[in-house]
């Protein structure tokens, strides 16, 4: 890899990384294609609401602006009339600088991320069932050892290639590996098992599956009883899922179902993961939870190779979540209504905990209300791109629009950004430091490599520079070691305590695993002796399926389901812009039974429609998804106009991956 931007070059070569060996993707080989760009902000821009016309503006013109704006509006109408919203791709020492700005400098409880719309329901399934949340329990090489992988929704190939590599040695140590996607995926491709479901309807497979290895005596009784709780409710619940019935649910034959079975049954190691396919629906946790039991019943979670994961979606995604830009939560996965967690924390922050605010919105419910009598008046936005990435697009961009100060930190001018009054310039991945938290829960050290741009400043400065301005109590280094620090002393005691990781550890150890108090090695692999509920015991939780918020009808009788390209990532703010990076826009993915019904031909547009917009885009008439379905990428502007904004219960995930459609020539 290079990096250069108009001056010396910095040759970066690879490294044998326990978790990737040295390989990237293609999307982070060209990572540096950003730097130099023309596209990329190197000043701060405040925009003219009556011309829209931008002018540059110096970092105290637009802190001072920013911070008399968000002075006045608390003055107004309430410390919650100012809100924040995160992202999962800011460093662990920025997220919990967000959390602390948040509920210090502002008073608000209006803060939350764009991880809601990640890992958000597999973390609620995982805190029932284990009392705690870490992605993988284990390192991810540990695929390689076990006996069969079951992958319930993940593109793992397309979106983690580095990390497929584990299958295919999976597969040459004889393992097998199970894949179930709507899509047959190159992920698919690599399986020894490939199950094609109606999307939405992973959760009564899962029951299935779970009904006939009671039926064969396959579940582990003894450790049912000696390290879990509630599977006698399970066990009766999933007596009326046969394989027929799955079948007539989800559109997989009962022959596949009783394979699936079968090769679970006679394995002495399972692995379960579970992704964003599986996640993102309004019964995202309940269907994780069915998955969840299937490995409880098996006796698996705990054992050496096996047990259940999920695989994150952005760069910090577990730690992101951790400490504190979540709405319900303070640093070290210590929840915000506890009130020793927000004793301990105040004490850190030097605050009284009767000055930190409760609960807030969830991320969708956060956006839902700007703008409205009773929701913020104003959003800084770090770190996301919310007019592409949110559900129901259109609304939130209205949403947006009614604000009467929206600010984004930003290193490129996004569509959000666009939407914005001021916009502020930012550092990317090698121009700064910081901590990030891997989907094993290994905390990794990102140094910075090179310099910033001139005007260009770290995410760390703005939040003191505005906590400075806005008189706020404690202090707000913009050091991301002394912040690290400062996030040990918040995490300890918590479960996700990080008290006993330092940088140093970080580099002389290639990472840390949490939990790691003080005096620790760390935990690579967890539940071994017990789990994290008071009686370390596993809760077994009882799902029924209801099927997706909204069902076909005679006028959207198709499943429109979304999902991501190995070329793009996210919204596609940042590699939409590196022209090694090939750009081919959005596309609309049918089967060519579906396309000869509407008269489509592959490369011809064709138009998706939804109760809730419509886009048009060019039709890929393919053999590998179902003839009921389409699938549209979410990189470019366009597909979450179409997405259901109904949300899980539990973890308040969208259900981002099915909705109603319909589509025409």
């Amino acid at each position: 890899m290079t990096l250069s931007r108009k001056g010396p070059r910095l040759e970066v070569s690879e490294r044998s990384f326990p978790v990737n060996e040295g390989a990237l993707c293609r999307k982070g080989w060209t990572a540096a294609g950003l730097r130099g760009s023309r596209e990329r902000l190197t000043t701060p821009m405040v925009r003219d609401r009556a011309t829209g016309e931008w002018s540059a503006a110096t970092w105290d013109e637009a802190l001072d602006l920013i911070a008399t704006k968000l002075s006045a509006l608390r003055d107004e109408n309430g410390a919650d009339a100012n809100a924040v919203f995160g992202g999962g791709g800011l460093t662990n020492e920025k997220a919990y600088q967000l959390g602390k700005f948040a509920r210090v400098a502002l008073g608000t409880s209006q803060i939350d991320y764009n991880g809601r719309w990640c890992m958000s329901s597999a973390a609620s399934a995982g805190n029932q069932a284990f009392g705690v949340d870490r992605g993988l329990p284990f390192p991810l090489a540990d695929i390689e050892q076990t006996d069969v992988c079951v992958l319930v929704g993940s593109n793992l190939a397309e979106t983690m290639p580095p990390a497929a590599r584990h299958l295919d040695r999976l597969r040459e140590n004889g393992g097998r590996v199970v894949v179930i996607d709507p899509r047959l995926t190159p992920t698919g491709e690599r399986a020894d098992l490939f199950l094609q479901p109606v999307p939405g309807t992973d959760l009564p497979l899962a029951l299935g599956v779970l009904h006939l290895l009671d039926a064969a005596g396959a579940v582990d009784e003894d450790y049912i009883a000696e390290r879990t709780t509630g599977f006698e409710d399970v066990r009766r619940s999933v007596a009326a899922w046969w394989p027929e019935m799955v079948e007539r649910v989800t559109g997989v034959e009962a022959s596949q179902v009783r394979e699936l079975a079968s090769l679970l049954a006679n394995a002495e190691k399972v692995m379960v993961l579970t992704a964003r396919g599986a996640e993102q629906h309004a019964q995202g946790t309940a269907t994780v939870l069915a998955w969840l039991n299937v490995a409880l019943a098996l006796g698996m979670p705990g054992k050496a190779y096996a047990g259940y994961g999920c695989l994150t979606g952005q760069g910090n995604g577990q730690g992101g979540r951790e400490h504190g830009q979540k709405a319900d939560q303070l640093p070290g996965y210590r929840m915000i209504d506890d009130p020793a967690a927000r004793a301990h924390v105040a004490a850190v922050w030097g605050v009284d905990p009767e000055t930190i605010p409760g609960k807030g919105r969830s991320a969708y419910e956060l956006l839902d209300a700007l703008g409205t009598p009773e929701g913020p008046k104003s959003l800084l936005v770090f770190g996301s791109n919310i007019v592409v990435s949110a559900p129901n697009a259109n609304h939130i961009a209205a949403r947006l629009a009614d604000l009467d100060l929206l600010v984004v930190a930003d290193m490129v001018m996004s569509e959000t950004a666009a939407l914005a009054d001021v916009v502020l310039p930012v550092t990317q991945w090698a121009e700064e430091t910081g901590t990030m938290t891997n989907l094993e829960g290994r905390v990794i050290l990102r140094n910075q490599a090179i310099s910033a741009p001139d005007g260009v400043r770290n995410d760390l400065d703005i939040i003191a520079g505005l906590a400075t301005r806005l008189g706020a109590a404690s202090t707000w280094s913009t050091d991301p070691a002394e912040i690290f620090d400062e996030l040990r002393a918040a995490t300890k005691g918590g479960k996700a305590d990080y008290s006993g990781i330092t940088y140093d550890r970080i580099r002389d150890e290639d990472g840390v695993f949490w939990p790691c108090p003080e005096g620790s090695e760390g935990t690579p692999r967890m539940f071994a002796d017990e789990f994290f509920h008071a009686d370390g015991r596993a809760r077994f939780i009882d799902v029924a399926h209801r099927g997706p918020a909204e069902q076909p009808t005679a006028d959207y009788p198709l499943h429109l389901t979304t999902g991501r390209v190995l070329a793009q990532y996210q919204s596609g703010a940042q590699t939409r812009r590196i022209k090694d990076l090939p750009d081919e826009g959005a596309f609309v993915e049918l089967h060519p039974l579906l396309a000869d019904r509407v008269g489509a031909h592959d490369g011809d547009p064709v138009v998706v429609r939804t109760p809730r917009g419509e886009m048009k885009a060019p039709a890929r008439i393919v053999t590998t998804i179902r003839p009921d379905t389409v699938f549209v990428p979410f990189h470019w502007v366009g597909a979450n106009k179409l997405t259901n904004d109904a949300l899980d219960p539990s973890s308040r995930m969208p259900e981002f991956k099915v909705c109603a459609a319909a589509v025409s020539a």
